[in-house]
C-alpha cells in the first residue's frame, strides 16, 4: 500500500528483499533444527529445538534490524537495506510470536487454565525471565501493528518515530530475557559469549556512527559572525546534486543543496519518517530522500503534485565566496529564491 493507502506495484527490489529475508529465516531455522542435535545441544526433543530456533532467530533478526541504521550512516551502500526495514520488523515479530507459541505449547500444554493466563499468573521463581520476554514481544507486536503508513500519517512523523524507538527497549528486554533464562542453564557459556559479541558489535556500530556524526557536525558548524546568520562553508565543498549538512548552534540540521549553479537550503528532516534529506541527492530537479524516495522542490520545499508534503526552507547569501545561512526556518512550503553562484 502507498502512503495514500492505495495499491502500489511490488517492485523487483522489494521482491528480492523479501525473498532473501524469508529464505534466510527458513535456512537458519532448518540449519538449527538439524545441526543443534549434532553439536550436542540439550535437550534434543523437537519442540524444545523449535522453541530455541525461533527464539534465537528472532534475536538475530532484531540485532540486524538495529544494525542497519548505523551501517547505512557509515557506508551508503547499506542504504538499500534501510528502504524496507519495516518488512524486517514485521518478520521479526512473526518469528517471535512463533517462539512464544512454542513456549506456551511446551510449558503449559497440560495446564487446566488457558496457556496465556497460566503464563501470566504462574509464580515467577526460577521463571523471572518471563516478564522481560512478554515486554519485548508486546513492543514488537505494537511496532508491527503500527508499521503501516496509515499510522505514520495519523500519529505524525515525530510521534511515530518516537514510538518506534521503543525497539531499543525491546532489545534490552530480550537481552535480559536471555540473561535470566537460557543463560542460567549449565553449559550456556558459548551462548553467553555469542550474546556478548552481538551486543558489543551493535553498541560499537552505534558508537562509530555517532562519532562520525559528531565529527561532521564539528567540521561544518561555525560561529555566528553576524547574528543570527552563521557561516556554513564554501560552495566548492558541495558536490553537484548533493548537500552540505549544517547544524547551527541550538538549532536543527539544515541541508544546503547545489544544483545547476544554484544553492537552496531546506530542513534536513524528511516529512515522511524524518529521514536524512541531506544524505540524499537531486533527481529530476527535486531533492530525493535516501530512505524512501520522497521528493521536494528545491526552492519551496514542496513535494511535486499530487503529493502534499512540505518541509521548511532557509535563506542563504554568498559573501566573499562563503555561504551564510539564516538558521531561522521559514514555514514549510515557503518559496525562497535559489542563491545563484557567480
Amino acid at each position: 500500500m502507498s502512503h495514500r493507502f492505495l495499491p502500489v506495484s511490488w517492485t523487483r527490489a522489494k521482491m528480492v528483499y523479501d525473498a532473501a529475508l524469508l529464505a534466510g529465516v527458513a535456512a537458519y531455522l532448518g540449519a538449527y533444527m538439524n545441526l543443534a542435535p549434532m553439536l550436542g545441544a540439550t535437550p534434543v526433543d523437537a519442540q524444545s529445538l523449535r522453541m530455541r530456533a525461533f527464539g534465537s532467530c528472532a534475536f538475530l533478526l532484531l540485532s540486524f534490524a538495529l544494525a542497519i541504521g548505523p551501517l547505512a550512516r557509515l557506508d551508503p551502500r547499506f542504504l538499500p537495506l534501510l528502504y524496507n526495514r519495516r518488512h524486517l520488523g514485521v518478520v521479526t515479530c512473526l518469528v517471535a510470536l512463533a517462539h512464544a507459541a512454542e513456549v506456551l505449547g511446551w510449558y503449559f500444554a497440560f495446564s487446566p487454565t488457558p496457556a496465556p493466563i497460566a503464563l501470566l499468573t504462574s509464580e515467577p521463581g526460577p521463571r523471572a525471565f518471563i516478564p522481560f520476554g512478554i515486554l519485548a514481544l508486546g513492543i514488537l507486536i505494537l511496532l508491527a501493528a503500527t508499521s503501516h503508513d496509515f499510522w505514520l500519517a495519523f500519529l505524525g512523523p515525530a510521534l511515530w518515530k518516537g514510538l518506534h524507538l521503543l525497539i531499543y527497549l525491546a532489545y534490552a528486554a530480550v537481552v535480559a530475557h536471555l540473561a535470566f533464562g537460557r543463560l542460567q542453564d549449565p553449559g550456556a557459556l558459548p551462548l553467553a559469549l555469542l550474546l556478548g559479541l552481538a551486543v558489543a558489535a551493535l553498541l560499537g556500530l552505534h558508537l562509530a556512527a555517532g562519532l562520525c556524526e559528531a565529527h561532521a557536525d564539528a567540521r561544518t558548524a561555525r560561529p555566528a559572525l553576524e547574528a543570527p546568520w552563521v557561516i556554513a562553508g564554501k560552495p566548492e565543498a558541495i558536490p553537484e546534486g548533493r548537500a552540505l549538512v549544517v547544524r547551527p548552534a541550538g538549532g536543527e540540521k539544515v541541508a544546503i543543496f547545489k544544483h545547476a549553479g544554484r544553492l537552496s537550503a531546506v530542513s534536513h528532516l524528511c516529512a515522511h519518517q524524518h529521514g536524512p534529506l541531506g544524505e540524499g541527492q537531486v533527481l529530476d530537479g527535486c531533492i530525493t530522500c535516501p530512505w524512501h524516495g520522497y521528493q521536494y522542490r528545491l526552492e519551496d520545499g514542496c513535494s511535486p503534485p499530487p503529493f502534499t508534503e512540505r518541509i521548511a526552507t532557509y535563506h542563504l547569501r554568498l559573501v566573499s565566496g562563503v555561504i551564510w545561512l539564516d538558521p531561522r526556518p521559514n514555514p514549510p512550503g515557503t518559496h525562497v529564491p535559489a542563491l545563484v553562484l557567480q
